[in-house]
């Protein structure tokens, strides 16, 4: 082994003939948040099992007889935001100073949940459904159809720069010097560039006003991971996902499945049914006081479930 050989092995460099990729700018983005997430979120995460045979015999009939286009995940929409309306703690900013151990709870009073859509390309882009605490059920369905068809006329390079900007100009208000110019430098300088920021001030086409907005894509109020509606061929469940900073909830939602399990018929005859049920993993940042915040949700999810022809009133 040479000096040279040493020296890349003690810094896991590539070798001849690895393929090295760069972070695009959606990594980039998706990369800061999930990073600050993990560095400054304490968030354990709780397994809910939903027997949803029942609920999701009404969601057929509803969709069946609704006459618009109502997806399971705009009715998991409206299940999140019942349950946020009976533990309002759960739908906010933390804000922390870790310097000081003090921080402030912003209780938000809008919801806007934050949720991954699949792109053509095969990669996932999070879009904010907005205002969403004082929709039915068909104005949520419409309005997330509207902004998944909003992203084909969308230029997705553009928009994240603006994003970016947005960000950086944050941390700078913040405080966050070291953090913002080491951004800029990265992205403009040297083998991490992705593209120059200084077009962002360049004079562009103007925007399609039918084309996504950062609004629509900048942290909601809280997070719905949808793996089991947009994917379901995934046999296992999510137990766990980080929040999307400063959030400080998100609900990750499984595959539907058949389980068997044992009750005892009207005859009183011990027998074995099959029944569908729903893993749902609940995230919460524990410095907002701990499980006792999160029972009114799940209680809420409870009557839900268990009395499914309420969404027929949604």
């Amino acid at each position: 082994m040479d000096f040279k050989e040493f020296i890349r092995g003690a810094l896991c460099e590539p070798e001849a003939g690895d393929t090295v990729e760069y972070f695009n700018l959606k990594a980039r983005v998706s990369g800061n948040v999930l990073t600050n997430a993990q560095r400054n979120i304490p968030s354990p995460a709780y397994a809910y099992e939903a027997d949803i045979t029942k609920f999701l015999e009404v969601y057929k009939e509803i969709k069946k007889d609704c006459g618009y286009h109502l997806s399971f995940n705009a009715l998991m929409m409206r299940v999140l935001v019942e349950g946020l309306k009976a533990a309002p703690r759960l739908n906010a900013h933390l804000q922390y100073n870790h310097t000081a151990s003090c921080g402030r709870l912003i209780v938000k009073k809008h919801i806007d949940v934050a949720m991954p859509i699949f792109l053509e390309s095969g990669e996932t882009f999070p879009i904010k459904v907005r205002g969403v605490e004082d929709k039915t059920l068909k104005e949520i369905a419409e309005l997330t159809d509207n902004l998944i068809a909003r992203v084909d006329k969308t230029n997705m390079d553009s928009l994240l720069f603006e994003l970016i900007a947005q960000r950086m100009v944050g941390f700078m208000l913040k405080g966050k010097l070291i953090s913002s110019v080491s951004q800029i430098v990265s992205g403009y300088f040297g083998k991490y560039k992705v593209a120059k920021l200084s077009g962002l001030f360049e004079k562009k086409a103007p925007r399609d006003p039918e084309s996504l907005e950062p609004l629509d894509m900048n942290e909601g109020t809280v997070c719905l991971t949808n793996w089991g509606p947009l994917n379901d061929k995934i046999t296992g469940d999510v137990t766990y996902t980080p929040l999307l900073y400063p959030q400080v909830f998100l609900m990750a939602v499984g595959c539907i499945r058949d389980r068997e399990f044992v009750f005892k018929n009207e005859e009183g005859v011990v027998d074995i049914g099959t029944k569908k049920v729903l893993p749902i993993t609940l995230v919460f940042d524990h410095r907002i006081g701990g499980f006792a915040d999160v029972m009114p949700f799940i209680r809420k999810l409870d009557e839900i479930f268990e009395n499914p022809e309420m969404i027929k009133e949604w």
